[in-house]
């Protein structure tokens, strides 16, 4: 089972400007090509006043200077915002720099574009021509990123990459790999998937419950408007729940896996068995870095060779 990190680079209450929080991607992306991680990927986002990272090419970029071994790359390049033509040119160049270790994720969100299936293509077509990659990847290293189901079968037709996002859409997601995988079987390539999965884990139970309870405040609050950093421990625990908050809440808490190590690794490998994935991507939320880069040192230890 191959391990690797989703990045959402985020602004916590413990690192709340910008610099800060790109400092601490750029950390943690030195630390998971240390503790074993296969892959490192930065997301995009706009506007937002929870994550920093709106360029996830320049954090590849800068990523890949800061590492030596792990893979770097997008989770993932909104599509419908470009041409194909710069993603490629930008991407290209990287795998120039840095052969054999570059991914390119690509998504669309919300966004609506009737050129996003042609785009795709024709980044698989020219990427698998001139970026081959090591056995094990997927056809030019490229990647798409789903949570609804409707975009699997595409990479499957392709030879590229699927990646589910079960921390957006907790449900469904069993039928979506399946249809990739399907889908890829009848081209003749080779399926890689990949789940993507949002966990909070710690030395104890009763801390990382404490820590989830922070990542549920932030988006729950989320949901209502209030879009902001992460909080601490401290402040959810004071924090003055209304009923329809924690409702939402435990909606949310669907989506998110607590626990221990032991409990974490245990729920980690039953969802990969269920989605069929080859590899997991993990995500997590908390106010401190040393909080956060201890959860992936924790469930390295449990689930990297």
């Amino acid at each position: 089972m191959k391990l690797s990190i989703l990045d959402q680079v985020p602004l916590t209450e413990h690192a709340p400007t910008r610099s800060a929080a790109l400092a601490s991607g750029l950390a943690l992306a030195h630390d998971a090509d240390r503790l074993g991680y296969h892959r490192i990927w930065f997301a995009e986002h706009h506007n937002s006043r929870s994550f920093a990272s709106a360029a996830p090419e320049m954090m590849t970029a800068l990523a890949l200077e800061r590492t030596s071994r792990i893979r770097v790359g997008s989770g993932a390049i909104l599509l419908p915002y470009y041409p194909a033509q710069k993603v490629s040119e930008t991407m290209g160049l990287l795998s120039e720099v840095h052969p054999g270790r570059v991914d390119t994720g690509l998504g669309r969100a919300a966004l609506n574009d009737p050129n996003y299936a042609a785009k795709i293509a024709s980044l698989v077509q020219e990427f698998g021509t001139n970026h081959p990659q090591p056995e094990g990847e997927p056809v030019g290293g490229i990647w798409v990123l789903g949570a609804g189901g409707s975009s699997a079968p595409l990479p499957g037709t392709l030879g590229a990459g699927y990646v589910h996002g079960h921390f957006l859409r907790p449900v469904g997601g069993e039928a979506a790999t399946s249809a990739y995988r399907e889908a890829a079987a009848q081209s003749g390539h080779t399926p890689h998937t990949v789940l993507a999965v949002r966990f909070v884990t710690a030395g104890t139970e009763e801390r990382a419950h404490e820590l989830a309870e922070a990542l549920l405040l932030w988006r729950v609050r989320k949901d209502f408007g209030h879009d902001g950093p992460i909080p601490s421990t401290a402040a959810a625990a004071s924090y003055q729940w209304s009923a329809q908050e924690r409702a939402r809440a435990q909606e949310r808490s669907q989506a998110l896996i607590v626990g221990t190590p032991a409990t974490v690794r245990a729920q980690l490998l039953a969802l990969a068995e269920s989605h069929g994935a080859d590899e997991l991507m993990l995500n997590t939320l908390v106010n401190d870095p040393e909080d956060r880069l201890n959860a992936y040192q924790l469930v390295a230890d449990c689930l990297i060779d």
